[in-house]
């Protein structure tokens, strides 16, 4: 492999990796955490929450 295409190919897959980590972060900190808990995961209504009071 040529040595311009092996910075190329290094260079495109740090930019890639540094575009895509903060996303992955974001999205598996932030909706487990807006949710309550994980997509899948059991949870337990509480009876002030689970009422509509109107």
């Amino acid at each position: 492999m040529n040595s311009s295409l092996r910075l190329f190919i290094h260079e495109l897959l740090s930019v890639v990796l540094a575009a895509l980590v903060p996303v992955v972060l974001v999205a598996f900190l932030s909706i487990p955490y807006t949710l309550g808990g994980h997509p899948g995961e059991d949870r337990t209504a509480t009876a002030s929450s689970s009422q509509h009071m109107t």
